[in-house]
């Protein structure tokens, strides 16, 4: 096949190829200037002379004033074209993809750096749906993820090395990525087969190799890992302390290991973890502390959600937080951890391991949390499935002082689950209730990922 024009005349212009085309053209340059001087022809005043004869016959031929606008007008749209080619050229080094508009990325790097700084806490499959809303709404955002899990490719790995479980972190970290990069799809990748690669996550392996450079980091392996997926948020392990949680179940059994829990069949009565009370990191306190709104859940209430208020400091740090909190309860009773639990049972389990259990605490359950927001959209359940639709109880509600907010939150795509767009719409307009000139700045024009926004 024949190579276009196009493609010849930028293959001269390749390194090492341009300086000597151009000392061709001016050697061609120089023997033409010193054929007119050989023949008495100056080129300096002839081509002044030219110059001269072309505006002299332009000008009887157009009359002055139009010639000169016409002129103006040619100048001027020679610069409007240049400015706009160089202002292209210098956005289209920092667009992600070029498949974004300018105008969304100037919508992302300006209006959405100017979000409200929101703070979730929580970890596994449930928290990352949210945060992939919360993300077409503000990218200030920090994820305080759980540090218990030992089950599938983070348990072996925590076994194995001794890192930190990267799983629920990697969720959070791409859930906040660029949904369209490669390598978003990369770290999601898992292998399925090799020996010792056979259920690994490529993520899982990324942080924990990054753990192994920075002398076990986790911190500063979550930095980098979301710089490398261009995350618009950052996330943190609650803890630095590797936890393993013990459940105590009302029939006096105790459970240890995230991962033993569920399949454990029993009632659980209390959750605590060894070793007790683990330091928090000074990053998760600070994040807490300058938060303008903290949403807990949604997630698996004891394996997700409780551990992170294991770790001391995170409820005090909730708790004297002036920022917003709400809890987002889950759509559906999870077996083994809160099977036939209603949404005051989620609510006083949150409360008992916070240290505002009935009786044991003066602060009133509303310091902890404002709200909690309820699923009022029933999802097509399988009758043979052990879960069931958590019960909305208003009244037990109402004794702890909490207050309800109740919105369609289940995905069409996903029964039994909340949709993202809907959940993290809900949230943004619980929060700017109270603003409503920051609720029409924020959520009047919304992002194209927002198209899915509840109907209240």
């Amino acid at each position: 096949m024949k190579q276009s024009w196009q493609y010849r005349l930028r293959s001269l212009m390749l390194p090492g190829l341009k300086r000597w085309i151009l000392f061709i053209v001016c050697g061609i340059t120089v023997i033409f200037l010193g054929v007119l001087l050989l023949i008495g022809k100056h080129p300096v005043q002839t081509t002044l002379d030219l110059f001269n004869d072309l505006l002299h016959d332009t000008a009887r031929a157009i009359p002055r004033r139009i010639s000169g606008i016409i002129v103006i007008v040619v100048g001027g749209g020679i610069i409007m074209l240049s400015i706009a080619r160089l202002t292209l050229s210098i956005l289209g080094a920092y667009l992600p993809t070029d498949r974004e508009s300018i105008p969304d990325v100037l919508y992302r790097r300006r209006h959405l750096d100017r979000g409200p700084k929101v703070v979730v806490v929580g970890g596994g499959h449930g928290l990352a749906n949210l945060l992939k809303g919360l993300k077409g709404f503000t990218n200030n955002i920090t994820a305080i993820v759980t540090v218990g899990d030992d089950g599938g490719s983070s348990g072996r790995l925590r076994q194995e090395l001794g890192v930190l479980p990267p799983g629920d972190i990697r969720n959070c970290i791409t859930a906040l990525a660029d949904e369209e990069k490669l390598v978003t799809e990369l770290f999601r990748y898992r292998f399925e087969q090799g020996s010792g690669l056979e259920g690994h996550s490529f993520g899982n392996l990324f942080l924990t190799a990054l753990c192994a450079m920075t002398n076990g980091d986790m911190l500063e392996s979550a930095r980098v890992a979301c710089r490398v997926l261009n995350s618009c948020g950052q996330v943190l392990p609650s803890t630095l302390s590797s936890m393993i949680l013990v459940a105590e179940l009302e029939d006096g059994r105790i459970i240890k290991g995230e991962s033993n829990i569920s399949g454990a069949n029993g009632r659980i009565k209390s959750l605590t973890c060894e070793p007790g009370s683990p330091r928090a990191t000074p990053e998760a306190i600070e994040a807490l502390m300058s938060a303008d709104l903290i949403v807990l859940g949604p997630g698996s209430l004891y394996t997700s959600i409780i551990p992170n208020l294991l770790v001391e400091g995170v409820p005090e740090a909730i708790i004297q937080s002036s920022a917003r909190k709400l809890y987002v309860c889950n759509v559906m009773t999870q077996k083994g951890e809160t099977t036939d639990y209603t949404v005051a049972d989620h609510l006083e389990a949150l409360l008992l391991h916070a240290g505002l259990g009935r009786g044991t605490s003066s602060i009133p359950a509303n310091r902890f949390l404002e709200g909690v927001m309820v699923n009022v959209q029933a999802p097509p359940v399988d009758p043979k499935l052990p879960v069931s639709l958590v019960r909305y109880d208003p009244d037990r509600l109402r004794q702890l002082g909490v207050r309800p907010i109740l919105r369609p939150l289940v995905s069409s795509e996903l029964p039994g689950h909340h949709d993202a767009g809907r959940l993290a719409t809900a949230l943004m307009l619980w929060y700017f209730r109270q603003r409503p000139r920051l609720l029409s700045r924020h959520l009047l024009k919304p992002p194209k990922q927002r198209s899915v926004a509840a109907t209240f």
